[in-house]
Order: structure tokens, then C-alpha cells, then sequence
């Protein structure tokens, strides 16, 4: 029999994904479309490239402020996401974020348990207040990988650069 449990969001274990940190609110181990509830940080100059996968995920702003692509690749448009403001990406939709201010941007992020394993599989432990440091080419290796094995696109760094996002170069 399940339970309902309350969550101290002081004490999650956080995960960085090539800079953006993901904190698991609930965890990611029930059925690929249970809902897995994360908080996501992204820290002051570090960006999301462009990227597609079938899961849905649901931004609800918490603090700071980032800038997510909506619209079309082909006609792609910057938006700004503050305090409060909910941002939605349908299953398929190519989306990115970046964070061009210097303060950390963080949101609540409502996807699927699925979403959530990525994340973990891809993850390395976050070290909390720390600088993002640029991905070693191993785990860039592993990122891409483990993205074909789900079926997850992302972009090449030319269609990255064409939208203005720079990536942290591999260490």
C-alpha cells in the first residue's frame, strides 16, 4: 500500500546536467508516464541547447529569470520567463533556455518519471553553490548517448549557435 509523504525540499539530491542543476521533488521510479515533479536551476550564463524528446514538461517560475525559445526553430522567439510565470512544452516540441542575467534561474519542472531517469542516468552529483564547470568530452559522449537510447534529439552546435546559445566548451 502507497502512502501519501511529505517532501523537505532542503534535503533532495540535486544532479548537474552540463551545468543546469536537477533536484528530484519526487522521484523518478514509477512508470514512464507517471509524473515526476523536479526543481530546476539554471545558473547565471549556462544554457539548455536546443533539444526535442515526447515527454511533456511544465515550467513554473520560481525565481531569477530565463529565457526560453518558443515559436518555431524557424521562426524562433525569446521569451522571457520571471517569477510566476508557467511555461509549457507539448511531447516533440524543440525548446532551449538560457540565462543571460547573474542570478540563478529556478523553476519547478512537472514531466514524466521517464523525463526524470534521463536526467539521473545523465547526471553527475551537483555540488551545491558551486560554478558550473564545462563537460569533459566523456560525458558529453555519455549525454549523447544515453539521449539516442531514449530517442531524445538535440541539436548540433551550429543550429545551437544560429539561436545564440553558446555552449560551455568541453573540458
Amino acid at each position: 500500500m502507497t502512502t501519501a509523504y511529505r517532501v523537505d525540499p532542503r534535503t533532495v539530491a540535486g544532479v548537474d546536467v552540463m551545468g543546469p542543476i536537477i533536484e528530484f521533488l519526487t522521484l523518478p521510479e514509477e512508470g514512464d508516464g507517471a509524473p515526476c515533479t523536479m526543481r530546476g536551476t539554471i545558473p547565471p550564463g549556462v544554457v539548455v541547447p536546443l533539444h526535442s524528446h515526447p515527454d511533456p514538461e511544465t515550467y513554473v517560475s520560481l525565481s531569477g529569470e530565463a529565457e526560453a525559445l518558443a515559436g518555431s526553430v524557424a521562426e524562433p522567439r525569446w521569451i522571457v520567463i520571471r517569477p510566476g510565470d508557467v511555461f509549457h512544452v507539448p511531447g516533440g516540441a524543440r525548446h532551449a533556455f538560457r540565462n543571460r542575467t547573474d542570478a540563478p534561474a529556478v523553476m519547478l519542472v512537472i514531466s514524466t518519471a521517464r523525463i526524470g531517469r534521463f536526467f539521473r542516468d545523465v547526471g553527475t552529483p551537483a555540488a551545491r553553490g558551486a560554478a558550473p564547470l564545462p563537460p569533459s568530452g566523456e560525458t558529453i559522449r555519455r549525454f549523447r548517448d544515453t539521449a539516442r537510447r531514449y530517442g531524445y534529439w538535440n541539436a548540433t552546435p551550429e543550429e545551437n549557435a544560429r539561436l545564440g546559445l553558446v555552449l560551455l566548451a568541453p573540458r
